[in-house]
């Protein structure tokens, strides 16, 4: 295991829980050959608080899984985000992904999509994108793409929608929206 610090000091507490955080990847898939983490102070801000940038290499029989979290919105998410934040939300992407990548070891292959309840709670039309409050209380990604039938400027923060959600490469996405209600020239 490596473990590397760019534009922050390491700490004997920081690795203990990276190396903890580690171990549990390890205790999960006990197949996995190796791991690399990279912790980035990307820059400081006195009124914003500090982003870090949390990159997870894992070897396994095959290739590689790579987990490269940049928090986005991290103040809006967080009360007071901080390193720990990023390194537990980048390991939690990463415990994702392991799951993932044993299910299709072993052939698991969901036979359909099942759609969840959500909300969409953020929306960004200009930058093509918009998030989903899941029933877990937890924001998913979707993309203008993932809307079915009415377009990303039909929706609205508070629109309740269906969503199916699927691995991407930075973690879970919403890979289809359906908003609910009547569908258009219903009444």
């Amino acid at each position: 295991m490596d473990i590397a610090f760019h534009n922050i000091p390491s700490s004997p507490e920081l690795e203990a829980d990276i190396r903890g955080r580690v171990e549990k990847l390890e205790r999960l898939f006990d197949r996995m050959v190796g791991c690399r983490v990279a912790v980035e102070a990307q820059h400081q801000s006195h009124q914003t608080g500090n982003v870090y940038d949390v990159h997870i290499e894992m070897v396994v029989p095959g290739g590689e899984l790579v987990v490269s979290r940049q928090p986005k919105r991290a103040k809006e998410k967080y009360a007071n985000p901080d390193v720990h934040t990023s390194i537990r939300d980048a390991f939690a992407a990463a415990e994702r992904q392991l799951k993932s990548y044993k299910s299709q070891l072993r052939g698991d292959v969901k036979s359909h999509a099942v759609r969840e309840p959500g909300q969409v709670s953020q929306l960004y039309p200009a930058e093509d994108h918009g998030f989903i409050l899941t029933s877990e209380g937890s924001q998913l990604y979707f993309h203008r793409n993932s809307v079915i039938d009415d377009g990303l400027e039909d929706l609205q923060v508070g629109d309740k929608v269906d969503y199916v959600e699927s691995m991407g490469d930075t973690g879970p996405t919403a890979v289809k929206i359906f908003k609910r209600g009547p569908a258009r020239g219903q009444a």
